[in-house]
């Protein structure tokens, strides 16, 4: 195809500044439920806006798969979430007409999970939500369900529901998608959900996405993925922490910390945390309860304000991931050299060699 009709919906449930790029349209998402914010929404024809609160971005996708025929390639994306090229900037027409001549599908790389995805989604949703999903998986779509099993047990999966492809190959995936989601809806009872957790068919569905690509066999590329800015949670978190720090307030912070971390679990993911810096605080946390436990000052109580405390750790971090310490060791290396790098470290620098040795802990240098 060498003009392709390409259209790339940026899914919002508020307002933005869309590219201004016309090849990028916003695109409100459980329109039915909020106030209009003047771009098009999923609202119209056949839908399940009413239902956002539930499938998130979905309710965008079973729109545009329902309602939507005008691009011969369709891509969704969010208002502060694009596939970006290797030099860091927003897809043009150009760019994914070339890449779609080659590949099936343009994707998110793969998220290296910490642990198996089953035993990440049991630690913050509702298991038996995926064992049903597996179960109805197997009854409509037996074909999928060994590899279903297989890659449900595996540290990897495509998010954010993000993809570029042809529109015939995004209305297969749908129509096999909403016949499984929509079973499943039938099926479980999300009563006493918080919002978070209400969320379940939208989280289920990146997960699906990969299993259709790998059963499907298909050729995709892996791409990029920029934010064009920050979620407000996690600046209201961060603002939040920067008071604790400031009344040295560890107890608190820690307190408030765990609390953010029980209502919204994704608050440590790279999607939500862009710049790394509430893991830094959590770092922080750490540090401090460890110093105060060795009766030495803490990094609260040196006078720094919180962006110097996040540069400073930042810094820390990255002298820590340079040193020469052997795999396996179970503390920082005592021989002469290594000493030296390290005290000279603490002596330019405000922070303490405890600090040194949670961050080693922290990059997996040393083990305790």
């Amino acid at each position: 195809m060498e003009h392709p009709n390409i259209k790339i919906f940026a899914m919002t449930h508020k307002a933005f500044t869309p590219p201004p790029d016309p090849l990028y349209v916003p695109l409100q998402v459980g329109r039915a439920c909020h106030e209009p914010l003047g771009f098009i929404g999923d609202d119209t024809g056949d839908q399940i806006s009413e239902q956002n609160a539930y499938f998130s971005e979905l309710t965008g996708v079973y729109w545009l798969w329902k309602n939507y025929q005008d691009a011969d390639i369709i891509g969704i994306c969010h208002y502060r979430r694009y596939f970006i090229s290797e030099k860091g900037l927003l897809y043009s027409h150009a760019d994914i007409t070339r890449l779609l001549a080659d590949y099936d599908m343009i994707v998110t790389k793969k998220l290296e999970l910490r642990m198996p995805y089953y035993d990440g989604f049991a630690s913050t949703h509702d298991e038996k939500d995926l064992i049903e999903t597996e179960r109805v998986v197997a009854e409509k779509y037996p074909a999928y369900a060994p590899l279903f099993h297989e890659m449900v047990h595996k540290k990897e999966t495509y998010f954010a529901n993000m993809m570029i492809c042809r529109k015939d190959l995004y209305d297969a995936y749908c129509a096999w998608l909403f016949d499984i989601l929509f079973e499943v809806q039938r099926r479980i009872d999300t009563t006493g959900y918080d919002n978070y957790r209400k969320r379940v068919y939208g989280f289920l569905s990146e997960f699906l996405l990969t299993v259709w690509i790998v059963h499907n066999g298909l050729h995709v590329y892996e791409s990029g993925v920029g934010m064009s800015c920050e979620k407000r949670e996690t600046a209201e978190i961060k603002q939040a922490m920067s008071g604790y720090f400031a009344r040295q307030d560890l107890a608190g912070a820690k307190q408030y910390f765990l609390q953010q971390l029980e209502t919204r679990p994704d608050v440590l993911m790279e999607a939500s945390d862009i710049l790394g810096e509430l893991k830094l605080c959590m770092q922080i946390i750490s540090t401090c309860e460890y110093e105060a436990q060795r009766g030495e000052p803490t990094m609260l109580s040196r006078g720094m304000s919180f962006d110097e405390l996040l540069s400073q750790m930042k810094q820390l971090n990255r002298f820590v991931e340079k040193l020469p310490i052997p795999e396996g060791a179970h503390a920082l290396p005592s021989d002469a050299g290594t000493v030296r790098l390290l005290t000279a470290y603490t002596d330019e620098h405000p922070v303490s060699m405890t600090a040194l040795e949670i961050s080693a802990i922290v990059f997996g240098k040393i083990s305790i």
